[in-house]
C-alpha cells in the first residue's frame, strides 16, 4: 500500500479558498468536497483538506490557531524548477495571498514561498540534485 498524506487546515470561507487555490492550478477530489471541506489534489498521493472551522473544529478539543498571528504549521512543496517556484508566488499574490518573505538562493537549493488568504504558510523549494553539495 503506498502511503498518502492528507494535511487538514482550518478556512473560513470554502468558496474564497476554493478560488484561491484553483487559480495556483490545483484541482479538487469532488469525491471528497463538500460545503464542509474540500480535497485539494496537490499530487497523486498529497492532499490538503481545507475544512471550514466549525467542522475543523469537531476534530480537536484544542482552540484553533489563528494563523494570521501564530504559526501553526509551515507546508514545504517541491517543484520541478526555479520557475515552477516563482510562477506560483507570483500566482498566490495575483490571487490575494501574501509573498511576506524574499527568495532565497543557496545554489543548490532554491525557495520561496506565500500566505494564503487564511494565513497559513506555504513554502515552495526547488533541489537541484547535481549542485547538492558532497556528503560526507
Amino acid at each position: 500500500m503506498t502511503r498518502q498524506i492528507y494535511v487538514n487546515l482550518p478556512i473560513k470561507n470554502m468558496d474564497r479558498s476554493k478560488a484561491f487555490f484553483a487559480a495556483l492550478g490545483f484541482s479538487f477530489n469532488p469525491q471528497f468536497t463538500n460545503e464542509q471541506g474540500a480535497c485539494m489534489v496537490i499530487a497523486p498521493n498529497i492532499s490538503a483538506m481545507l475544512l471550514v472551522e466549525p467542522f475543523f473544529q469537531t476534530f480537536t478539543k484544542k482552540p484553533i490557531a489563528n494563523a494570521h498571528n501564530t504559526t501553526e504549521v509551515i507546508v514545504c512543496l517541491s517543484c520541478e524548477s526555479r520557475a515552477e517556484v516563482d510562477a506560483l508566488v507570483v500566482k498566490a499574490v495575483a490571487a490575494g495571498g501574501t509573498a511576506p518573505n524574499p527568495t532565497q538562493d543557496h545554489g543548490f537549493m532554491y525557495g520561496h514561498g506565500f500566505t494564503d488568504l487564511d494565513g497559513h504558510i506555504w513554502e515552495l523549494v526547488y533541489m537541484d540534485p547535481n549542485a547538492a553539495p558532497p556528503q560526507a
